[in-house]
């Protein structure tokens, strides 16, 4: 039997659409400051943030929003097939009407794999006021080797305990993970690319990225620096002995980062 933890004490749901989706909102502890918005990866939800959002959260004074989305954690289970579009819906369409129904008009996204690449296909889109982007691990094209850390994934699924852990933090996790593993793996999504939004981006960037990240190579990173050429500035962060999670491997390295990035934000 899987053991599931229960909701935090301090967790909300907000409607979007028809939706029910949880979060988590800290108060700003600072003057004037832009409010952080958590989007976590393809297998993440709320609380497998863990202390991350709070510790920077505490660093940069700055109310900081996280939340789950669709399908995931506590969220409102998926209610249709995924399609290779899953991303530009969630930063098109999601996103958007979160932000209205949270009052976040000043926001910093901070986002990790699949969340970073909405964050960044958010603001290339130049519709809506975004102060800062921090991508971790972003992907902006599939890569062999992404396709390749999907399938040793899987395999840890089938053979490990790997579902019994990610299934604690998730209402249904086999859904989570057949949406995410499926569709990454599908022949539609081979073609995938959101390179053409990051010309649109406008405000300064902090890509991080670790250099034994197991589903991506640096050449992520380097297309942002490329391409986001009307962004107030693009710095990278290259992280040795780090993977696919800097924010959990090189833990006070990110959040050092993060503080300097949104100090004078």
């Amino acid at each position: 039997m899987v053991q599931r933890h229960e909701p935090a004490s301090d967790t909300l749901f907000a409607e979007v659409g028809r939706c029910r989706l949880e979060y988590v909102d800290l108060p700003a502890s600072g003057p004037d400051r832009p409010a952080l918005v958590f989007l976590h990866e393809g297998l993440g939800c709320v609380e497998m943030w863990r202390g991350f959002p709070t510790h920077v959260a505490e660093r940069t004074l700055c109310r900081t929003v996280v939340y789950s989305r669709q399908g995931y954690g506590r969220s409102d289970p998926l209610d249709a097939p995924r399609t290779p579009r899953y991303l530009h819906d969630e930063a098109l369409e999601v996103l958007p009407v979160l932000r209205d129904v949270l009052g976040l008009d000043r926001v910093v996204l901070i986002g990790h794999s699949d969340g970073a690449s909405i964050a960044l296909i958010h603001a290339g889109a130049g519709r809506w006021p975004v102060e800062g982007l921090v991508a971790m691990a972003p992907h902006e094209f599939v890569e062999d080797v992404t396709l390749a850390g999907i399938r040793a994934t899987g395999r840890d699924w089938e053979t490990t305990d790997v579902a019994r852990r990610i299934g604690r933090y998730h209402r249904d996790p086999e859904q989570v993970f057949r949406a995410w593993y499926d569709t990454w793996l599908s022949p539609a999504f081979r073609d995938w690319n959101i390179e053409e939004h990051l010309p649109g981006i406008r405000c300064p960037i902090l890509a991080v990225q670790g250099e034994d990240d197991g589903y991506a190579t640096m050449a992520q990173l380097d297309a942002i620096t490329a391409l986001a050429t009307a962004a107030a500035t693009v710095e990278q962060l290259r992280l040795p002995a780090c993977g696919h999670s800097p924010h959990q491997d090189q833990e006070s390295a990110v959040t050092d980062a993060i503080a300097r990035f949104i100090r004078f934000r």
